[in-house]
């Protein structure tokens, strides 16, 4: 066992701030069960840090002490290592694009994976399933928009989206129409009327 730890610990030596650790990537090493308790000693004597079912971390040493890896970074890895997109919520969206001064208190993610969270030593970060919708464009600053929209809602989309139109470069507002079509039909209306100049038109009424 002993042994195999030091395996593991060679294994990740020199893995990016943030890298998730897999136990099913450590199997060349050991059986599951194994591979398993060799993880959770690491864990107990805080060599390594136990993130969620089935994935780790490894602290980050520097000449103030050990922390856990920032958020981003662990974010950034698990993304690129599960093939998911996850991206910031609509309300860090929404305060990045300048559309609210509300600073969010939790960091919440949203994912094209499952929901779960992930332990940060003393940072919960909550990773929500979106639809994909929600996801378009990722994290380029149309997307950012969308997520924010979403996050707004209705009552303040339109006036939302007037500020982004004057703020964004016209490409970034343009990617954000482009997408419209993916949208639900209330935001994709919004989306229409802003970018024709059509806010605040009363609805045609059918001709009788």
């Amino acid at each position: 066992m002993q042994r195999l730890t030091e395996q593991i610990l060679a294994y990740t030596e020199g893995s990016p701030e943030g890298a998730p650790i897999a136990a099913k990537s450590l199997l060349h090493l050991g059986n599951r069960a194994a591979v398993d308790q060799a993880l959770s000693r690491l864990v107990e004597r805080g060599r390594l840090i136990g993130a969620g079912r089935g994935v780790y971390l490894r602290p980050v040493s520097s000449r103030f002490g050990v922390r856990a890896p920032s958020v981003e970074k662990a974010i950034e890895a698990l993304a690129l290592q599960r093939g998911e997109v996850i991206v910031s919520n609509g309300a860090a969206a929404a305060n990045a694009l300048g559309l609210t001064t509300q600073v969010p208190v939790r960091s919440v993610y949203l994912t094209s994976g499952r929901s779960r969270t992930m332990n940060l030593g003393q940072q919960i970060v909550e990773l929500r399933h979106a639809p994909r919708w929600q996801l378009a464009l990722a994290d380029r600053p149309a997307g950012q928009a969308v997520r924010a929209l979403a996050w707004l809602g209705p009552e303040k989309a339109e006036a939302a989206l007037k500020t982004l139109k004057h703020n964004l470069p016209s490409s970034t507002f343009g990617e954000l129409v482009a997408v419209a079509p993916q949208l639900p039909t209330w935001l994709a209306r919004t989306v229409g009327k802003v970018a024709h100049g059509l806010e605040g038109t009363p609805p045609c009424r059918a001709s009788s």
